[in-house]
């Protein structure tokens, strides 16, 4: 059983039924961790329990076709290798010289417009936020203002959202943030704001550290604002960034936190600008301009660009946060990565390219507050399987390892290798090696088992992706003169 594919069949509950009916285990949580990349902690959820249990807990399944095959997916599972808790190391980093309990924080949108919703996100476990965008504007919305690029199983691989800045009056939102601080002391609250002009902006940076915010972050980034001068306007403009930048950084004492738009070709220009403009850190991205068709998402028979987000941006988030990092003129500056983070591997990737803390918001939008327990446990677990004590030690640990393109070694080869004893004899890696490869597989259509021809092979490796039984692995480097021409790998 592939135990991923049968997790994400999971419509993950809310008080979900199946744990209750088991008794004995949190099925729910175990199914949970396998969907969110936790799958070797997943079997300690069901440790103990017994057939008839797991029977019981698939049967109390809501479904829209058929149960979830708990017993089985159960039985699949990896040994459970979990560390006691007394091995588990703190996730505790400081960002700006703020001390955060961890590095997960909610991303200024529609995850955190009010107090209610906030406090139950730090109840929860999130170390800080990122408040909806306070600005001085009549910010009055469009419905619907959501649309979502929909994969197979239901779940979103892309997210378009037309949403603008908080509705809320500016003085409503200060309050909500000297409440959330006063009551929250050790979470971090920081400011989203945006103004139009010089005044506006120095205006809601001191009305933010008046109201007890640990920073403040300019929204330099919103794809959709109407008004000129405002939002991706002014982060396409280095110029504009690094005059704002100033300016606020000459009122407050706070860190001040500029976040850049990714609608533009070189971040590191308007990133370069936030660092002549004296900002403590960056936060990167916000929503990319994209157009959706879906009929649902029509407002009184209109369509419109706005901005895109989910699972699908955070390879082009990555990149523009390892443009930034690599960057030889942007010293001392640190990184809030943001994009399409899901599960704690997406968030250590931006830790590794040099994030102090990342923000969340699309996955909160599909899953909720409580995948905060996936990201936590998931990342404590791997630096304990790692020896590392400290997440300082992972940030940029893998800046070192890319190069630009023409830099790559390009005199070696890695050869695909066949393993039969998983293939399934569908014969995809011959269909995409065929039509979009080199013509390097042959298949036996009598044995269904497919062939490696090495003479045409170039070790793209495109037969490996497609393959949807991990049948094909990945060979040795070795050097493209010793590989001599005609030998086949079965």
């Amino acid at each position: 059983m592939n135990i991923f594919e049968e997790a994400c069949r999971c419509l993950l509950c809310v008080d979900a039924p199946c744990s209750k009916a088991c008794g004995k285990g949190d099925v729910a949580r175990a199914i949970r961790s396998v969907r969110f990349d936790d799958a070797a902690l997943a079997a300690g959820w069901v440790a103990g329990c017994s057939d008839a249990d797991l029977d019981a807990a698939a049967d109390a399944c809501i479904h829209y076709d058929r149960p979830i095959r708990i017993k089985e997916l159960v039985k699949a599972l990896p040994a459970p290798v979990s560390p006691g808790p007394e091995a588990l190391p703190s996730l505790a980093i400081d960002f700006c010289g703020i001390h955060c309990e961890n590095p997960f924080f909610l991303a200024s949108s529609a995850v955190c417009t009010n107090y209610e919703m906030v406090a139950r996100a730090f109840d929860a476990g999130w170390g800080g936020v990122f408040y909806k965008t306070i600005c001085f504007q009549d910010i009055r919305e469009v419905s619907p203002r959501f649309d979502a690029v929909k994969q197979p199983d239901g779940n979103f691989a892309g997210f378009r959202n037309m949403e603008q800045l908080s509705e809320n009056l500016a003085e409503v939102d200060f309050e909500i943030l000297r409440r959330l601080k006063r009551d929250y002391p050790s979470k971090i609250v920081i400011a989203s704001i945006m103004g139009q002009t010089e005044q506006e902006w120095i205006t809601l940076a001191k009305k933010a550290e008046e109201a007890g915010c640990d920073a403040v972050e300019l929204n330099f980034s919103c794809p959709q604002m109407r008004e000129t001068g405002m939002g991706c306007d002014v982060g396409q403009d280095s110029e504009l960034v690094t005059f704002f930048t100033t300016y606020v950084k000459r009122n407050v004492s706070i860190p001040v936190i500029p976040k850049m738009t990714p609608n533009i070709a070189h971040i590191s220009e308007p990133a370069m600008g936030a660092y002549f403009g004296g900002a403590d850190a960056i936060s990167a991205i916000n929503t990319i301009k994209c157009v959706t068709m879906g009929e649902g998402s029509e407002v009184s028979g209109c369509q419109t660009g706005s901005g895109y987000s989910g699972k699908a941006v955070k390879p082009i988030a990555l990149r523009h946060i390892l443009a930034m990092a690599k960057n030889p003129i942007i010293k001392n500056i640190q990184f809030s990565g943001v994009g399409g983070i899901e599960t704690w591997r997406d968030a250590l990737e931006f830790i590794q390219l040099g994030c102090h803390n990342v923000q969340v918001c699309t996955a909160v939008m599909q899953y909720g507050y409580r995948i905060i327990d996936d990201m936590i446990l998931g990342l404590q677990a791997y630096m304990a399987h790692r020896g590392i004590d400290k997440l300082e030690k992972l940030v940029g640990e893998l800046l070192p390892k890319f190069y630009l393109p023409h830099d790559l070694d390009r005199d070696t080869v890695v050869f695909p290798v066949f393993h039969p004893d998983k293939c399934i004899g569908c014969g995809r890696c011959y269909i995409s090696c065929m039509d979009g490869g080199h013509q390097a597989i042959a298949f036996d259509a009598v044995t269904r088992r497919p062939r490696l021809m090495g003479a045409k092979c170039v070790g793209c490796h495109l037969c490996r992706l497609v393959c949807p039984s991990g049948a094909i692995g990945i060979s040795r480097r070795i050097s493209k003169k010793s590989s001599f021409a005609g030998k086949d790998s079965r």
